[in-house]
């Protein structure tokens, strides 16, 4: 499924490990050598998982299910962000709530609140309000929206997670294994593969590597949704087809008794 070759990871950097002292012992079997200090990623592996990651991505938007995307690291927000937005998926790119996913009724009721105050804005209401209570209105909603903007549209839980530097997101990815939401994410040489259902071994601290990642899991979600949206329009022609053959079939049926009626 996977269109990537070898060179293609090997340009981006996602071989790149830590240090070797900073390394996890769990990621041993993704570990292909050592070079000056830093430990260099297997990227048969790499390829190999990240085809598989691909396949449930693609699968989770064929079903109509969310996958949320999480990465808060100063250079993977701005990548991650667009990637989601271009396949119409959830995001956490600011800071992560502690609750976010196992306190997600109250998150809810802060989303609800944001999405208030954007009606009370369109509709008029700020200019029957006095400057103050309209510029702490406008505070509030700017806190909300920086938080949550990329969630406002997830109204349940999210039925994967996938994470770039699952070490900077412990919380998130703690949250989701307590509830029991199927987790993809990079893992680095300085991470434990086994907190995750489906880890990538790869950098995750270069931009090129993060951009690659992400595209690859983002367009397979784009196939899942195209391929569903055809199946839809099949379903609905073929029900459309079986409705003119039933109304075909009863004027059939109809026409001997008319001609005796005559």
């Amino acid at each position: 499924m996977v269109n990537l070759e070898y060179k293609d990871l090997l340009d981006a950097g996602v071989h790149f490990g830590h240090l070797k002292k900073k390394w996890n012992p769990h990621m041993s079997p993704y570990i292909f050598m050592e070079r000056n200090g830093i430990h260099i990623i297997d990227l048969k592996k790499t390829l190999k998982m990240l085809d598989e990651a691909a396949r449930v991505a693609k699968q989770l938007s064929l079903s109509g299910r969310k996958v949320l995307f999480v990465a808060t690291k100063k250079q993977a927000k701005e990548i991650v962000e667009m990637e989601a937005k271009r396949v119409n998926m959830p995001y956490v790119t600011e800071r992560w709530l502690g609750g976010m996913l196992t306190n997600f009724s109250t998150v809810r009721k802060s989303i609800k609140r944001m999405t208030q105050i954007e009606k009370m804005a369109a509709d008029g209401t700020f200019e029957r309000i006095n400057k103050k209570e309209r510029l702490m209105l406008a505070r509030e909603k700017a806190k909300l929206e920086k938080v949550l903007g990329g969630i406002a549209d997830l109204n349940r839980l999210p039925s994967a997670l996938f994470v770039v530097d699952i070490v900077k997101e412990h919380i998130a990815v703690a949250e989701a294994r307590n509830l029991n939401i199927p987790t993809i994410a990079m893992v680095d040489t300085n991470s434990n593969p086994n907190l995750v259902d489906f880890p990538i071994p790869a950098n995750d601290d270069a931009a090129k590597s993060i951009q690659l990642i992400m595209r690859t899991i983002t367009d397979a979600i784009a196939e899942g949704l195209e391929e569903r949206k055809k199946r839809r329009e099949d379903d609905k022609i073929k029900r459309e087809a079986d409705r003119q053959k039933k109304g075909d079939a009863g004027s059939s049926e109809d026409a001997p008794e008319a001609s005796e009626n005559a």
